[in-house]
């Protein structure tokens, strides 16, 4: 790379200083300073020249600058409005980035991609504040906004959370929301000297292509989630305690009892050994117990 690009230590720190840049900790901002790192996750990502980007948590622009370069158009989300004349200064070259100075939580994608991208699927690249990792996609999922893959900077044990199945410690109610998306894949190991500052833990780029149709069918995918949730609230208790105990649910502990039976299961069984699957045909059986109730 050319020294105008930001991804090193010497040209990030040319532009902190330039502009007296102070980090915020509540915005979690930890910049790459590594080009390596900057070129896998862009190539993982697949950008082509067909491709609208969305950016998540540009920073001063040191990915966004390669994502230019290989993307048709690129739209960077950064919620730090202190970053955005840094970033009309660092992305002036390109003509193929719109920078937005918004809370990603409050972007609406869908219309995005309807207005930038005729409504086909966007690809989403970001180096993650690993604070609100989840929310975040968990919110691009859940609105289903055309979306054909997240490409990740996160934390390397989140990052093992979305692709782990039952019976790990780190399975749990992100594991099974991701992979009833997305097909997660980690595809780089990211040590703490790449970043500045550094954090203190170690982070992971994880690739989640969306799918085109889910794994499993559920009548109810709402009633799903709230069952998983439940089920992963109280780790230690069992599957039918879990979600009798829930808040989210309204359910009568013979029906409860009843279900987990017809799923095959014994009453000492806990959600962490349930599969994706054995989660969504639970929901049918109480759906079903449900509507004959209620009849």
């Amino acid at each position: 790379m050319s020294k105008k690009y930001l991804a090193n230590p010497t040209n990030t720190l040319a532009v902190i200083n330039k502009y007296g840049f102070a980090f915020q900790k509540k915005f979690g901002q930890n910049f790459l300073i590594d080009e390596n790192i900057v070129a896998k996750i862009v190539r993982e990502a697949g950008v082509t020249k067909d491709d609208f980007v969305l950016e998540i948590g540009p920073g001063i622009g040191t990915m966004t600058q390669l994502l230019c370069e290989n993307a048709r158009e690129v739209a960077a989300v950064e919620i730090d409005k202190k970053l955005i004349p840094i970033l009309e200064d660092t992305l002036s070259e390109y003509d193929n980035v719109t920078v937005i100075n918004e809370d990603i939580l409050k972007v609406d994608i869908a219309s995005l991609a309807a207005d930038r991208n005729g409504g086909r699927p966007i690809k989403v690249v970001a180096n993650l504040p690993y604070y609100i990792t989840t929310p975040i996609i968990m919110g691009l999922f859940e609105s289903h906004a055309p979306v054909d893959s997240i490409t990740v900077m996160v934390q390397r044990e989140v990052a093992d959370r979305m692709q782990t199945g039952p019976g790990s410690k780190d399975y749990g109610a992100l594991s099974l929301a991701v992979q009833y998306y997305a097909r997660p894949e980690i595809v780089a190991n990211v040590p703490p000297e790449c970043f500045l500052p550094r954090p203190s833990v170690g982070s992971a780029v994880i690739r989640l292509v969306k799918h085109m149709v889910n794994p499993v069918a559920v009548r109810d995918e709402a009633l799903m989630f709230k069952l998983i949730r439940a089920s992963f609230n109280q780790r230690r208790k069992t599957l039918a305690n879990g979600l009798n105990n829930s808040s989210e649910l309204n359910l009568s502990k013979q029906v409860i009892t009843q279900s987990i039976e017809e799923l095959g299961k014994g009453a000492a069984v806990r959600g962490e050994t349930l599969t994706l699957a054995e989660f969504a045909r639970l929901s049918d059986i109480i759906d079903s117990r449900c509507l004959r109730r209620s009849i």
